[in-house]
């Protein structure tokens, strides 16, 4: 039996999970600070975003065995120096996937058709407003023939593909780790396999109307000025994979020159305080970092973390 701290909270599935299979389950928050007194009487420690698990933490815990991250991110993880101590580390990279490319499409589909600005603006009465507020909003796009380019064709990026082949776009990818990714649908009844075109970054750029990414953040931004040149006039850019991957102020600026038409954002650089010039801005549509928020991903995750904890404590 070992002893597990649940610290950032799971779905109540994933506890059950645990403690049928035997384990001691602590499901309660211990600060940050008080944690390297605490949790070197832990065999395991289950973790979200909020806590950070680094290298004088582990150093702290010679109990820890494993370290489990409700998610897909590690960052917030020294995972190198975890393994170098025999400490497994281990993360839930399927069970949000779904959740995640759909919202990517909650947004795309408020930019097409302005939903997020008609929200804000639909009038309380009068009919010359409503009137004014319907021209306003009257020049929308399906997305029906546009072409999506994706950057990362991981899990996420191609249950974003499903989707976007679905509603009948064109798909193309850049991702170095993937070679010819396929996907596969089922539709009606029947399955279909696609293979998704893999280009370079340039090239994707230059023929993509919409841009999503779902890669982790490696310390530097993917897209910022230079890659914000090479993109057509007009271009949709959707961010839903980590803050700091797009360089905000670039975007800002893009934004401000038409450059980029609009942008979908559920991550941001300095979370939980977000720039607020790119919060308020008018072809902005914004959610507080929600992309594995709901009751199926969640329960998933708890599911998918318990099985992975069970295999790895025994």
């Amino acid at each position: 039996m070992a002893k597990i701290l649940i610290n950032d909270g799971v779905h109540p599935s994933g506890v059950t999970k645990l403690e049928a299979a035997g384990h001691e389950v602590h499901n309660f928050n211990i600060p940050q600070g008080e944690l390297a007194e605490k949790l070197p009487e832990y065999d395991a420690i289950c973790v979200r975003s909020a806590t950070k698990v680094r290298q004088e933490l582990i150093d702290a815990c010679p109990n820890l065995k494993v370290i489990g991250r409700g998610g897909v991110g590690l960052d917030n993880i020294d995972v190198d120096h975890a393994k170098s101590k025999g400490i497994a580390v281990v993360n839930t990279p399927a069970a949000s996937s779904r959740s995640v490319a759909e919202l990517v499409f909650a947004h795309l589909l408020s930019v097409a058709r302005s939903v997020y600005k008609s929200n804000r603006h639909m009038p309380k009465d009068g009919r010359d407003e409503f009137k004014a507020l319907k021209k306003s909003y009257s020049k929308g796009f399906e997305l029906k023939g546009k072409t999506l380019g994706i950057i990362g064709l991981g899990r996420i990026g191609q249950e974003t593909a499903k989707i976007a082949l679905g509603l009948g776009m064109k798909v193309v990818g850049v991702d170095p780790f993937a070679s010819a990714p396929t996907v596969t649908m089922d539709i009606a009844g029947q399955t279909l396999t696609v293979e998704l075109e893999l280009l370079s970054m340039d090239e994707m750029l230059s023929v993509s109307d919409i841009i999503t990414l779902h890669i982790p953040f490696t310390g530097a931004p993917v897209l910022s000025t230079t890659e914000f040149s090479k993109m057509k006039d007009g271009v949709v850019l959707i961010n839903a994979a980590r803050g700091g991957t797009v360089d905000e102020a670039a975007l800002l600026e893009a934004l401000n020159n038409d450059k980029i038409a609009a942008a979908g954002l559920d991550v941001f650089e300095n979370e939980p305080t977000p720039n607020q010039e790119l919060l308020s801005h008018p072809n902005v549509s914004c959610t507080p970092h929600i992309g594995a928020s709901t009751l199926e991903a969640q329960e998933n995750i708890g599911l998918e973390l318990a099985e992975r904890l069970i295999e790895k404590l025994g």
